[in-house]
């Protein structure tokens, strides 16, 4: 088995789309699909990846925009994963009008993620290739996937480059992400690679040299 991981930059906010595939059978996971939802169908479907999974990093809109629409292009639907309380505060917003655009909920919670959960690329799966890890403040129940194979986390907006998520938004905790970040990012080795939900990759090592806003 091997896996890669593969960008998409979608979106008028620019969000990173990533497809997780295992390129022997071609079964593949789809992480926070943002707008543009038929780019993303037709990006599988031109490379051959079979997709199997959604997996959202958090609730906010523009994570989330794409999910209704590629889950339900299969039958049955595609199964979509998110920690609870992400689905939870996502459901109890009010009608999802952003920057002009109508953007559906999040159907169904079919996979609760959880703090130490693994995954595999094929859901209901036996295979540990991706461990959740909690890294809640920037918004209620946002989680990372943590790739030890790939050496990558696809972190969502709980850190960029020389940053981190916003906390002045309703439901974030600015005190619980810095400690999410030293207590769940910062204890993966140095060399693992974060993919964020905005912007550039960067390294866990990096980041806890150079991150003025939580240093390791």
């Amino acid at each position: 088995m091997t896996l890669s991981i593969h960008r998409a930059v979608l979106g008028p906010l620019e969000n990173n789309v990533y497809f997780l595939v295992d390129d022997e059978s071609g079964d593949s996971v789809l992480i926070d699909p943002s707008f543009e939802p038929q780019i993303q169908l037709r990006l599988a479907s031109e490379q051959g990846w079979q997709l199997r999974q959604i997996w959202l990093t958090h609730g906010h809109y523009d994570h989330i925009a794409g999910a209704k629409t590629v889950s339900e292009a299969f039958f049955p639907p595609l199964p979509i994963a998110m920690h609870p309380e992400s689905f939870e505060w996502a459901a109890a917003q009010p009608e999802m009008m952003k920057i002009g655009r109508r953007i559906d909920h999040v159907p169904r919670l079919d996979i609760p993620l959880a703090q130490g959960m693994w995954l595999d690329v094929v859901a209901n799966g036996s295979r540990k290739l991706v461990e959740v890890r909690d890294v809640s403040g920037h918004s209620p129940g946002s989680v990372l996937f943590y790739v030890p194979d790939l050496k990558i986390a696809v972190v969502g907006d709980a850190i960029f480059r020389g940053s981190i998520g916003r906390t002045d938004l309703e439901g974030s905790d600015h005190a619980l992400l810095l400690k999410n970040i030293r207590e769940q990012i910062y204890t993966l080795p140095d060399e693992t690679t974060l993919l964020p939900g905005h912007g550039p990759a960067t390294t866990v090592g990096f980041e806890k040299a150079n991150n003025p806003f939580v240093r390791g």
